[in-house]
């Protein structure tokens, strides 16, 4: 893996990262979580794939690298959306507390969430793990290559921004991860394909939090 690569474009793919046997067995456990629904949070159970998504974190982010969020998202004929160009602003805590750079605040899923310093964003990785083969008709993630280096974006400017930078597809196979900056803007279409595509989304930091703050995590 070329790390300054990934620091230049904010985007790296690695193949297989998961065999398909542990797929099958994490897919398994995670249809009585998603019940159905189109995307869950998840605060247990990832115990037999944490260590192999940790591995490629810490090659991105340094040794100390642990996670501190993770959704699943399911894409199907019935559950189908598309998200519009954006960048990711905000961390799950175990609770809120007032600190000075911290806010504004919001609660998802009974989960707070704060927006920090930017800074803290840009030391953080999200990956995802994609448990489907994702071509161009199952709604891979796009990403604005290096719009992770602009900082913080106007929501307003976002759009624009992503338009006039590279573009990438981020097609992959079952058991194949994506690794990103956690700032970089991305977007999705509506699914166009009759299957499944599910994604275990990830984030990883490597610096605990000021003020009493703590990480939300597993």
């Amino acid at each position: 893996m070329d790390l300054a690569a990934f620091e230049r474009d904010g985007a790296a793919h690695f193949s297989a990262v998961l065999d398909s046997d542990a797929v099958a067995r994490l897919c398994e456990w995670l249809e009585p979580e998603l019940k159905g629904r189109p995307g869950v949070r998840l605060t247990r159970g990832l115990d037999a794939v944490l260590p192999a998504l940790t591995e490629v974190a810490s090659r991105m982010i340094g040794p100390g690298a642990f996670p501190v969020r993770a959704v699943v998202f399911d894409k199907t004929s019935e559950t189908n959306w598309s998200v519009a160009w954006h960048q990711d602003r905000t961390i799950a805590v175990r609770e809120r507390c007032e600190t000075v750079g911290y806010g504004p605040w919001s609660v998802k899923d009974g989960i707070p969430h704060v927006e920090p310093p930017i800074s803290v964003m840009a030391g953080m990785i999200t990956l995802r793990l994609h448990l489907d083969d994702c071509d161009a008709d199952n709604a891979p993630l796009t990403v604005a290559l290096g719009s992770h280096r602009r900082g913080r974006v106007p929501a307003a400017e976002v759009a624009a921004l992503a338009r006039s930078m590279p573009n990438l597809s981020c097609r992959a196979q079952a058991g194949d991860v994506w690794a990103y900056s956690t700032l970089i803007l991305h977007a999705s279409d509506r699914s166009e394909s009759r299957t499944r595509r599910r994604v275990l989304q990830v984030d990883f930091a490597a610096q605990g939090l000021p003020g009493g703050l703590e990480w939300h995590g597993f």
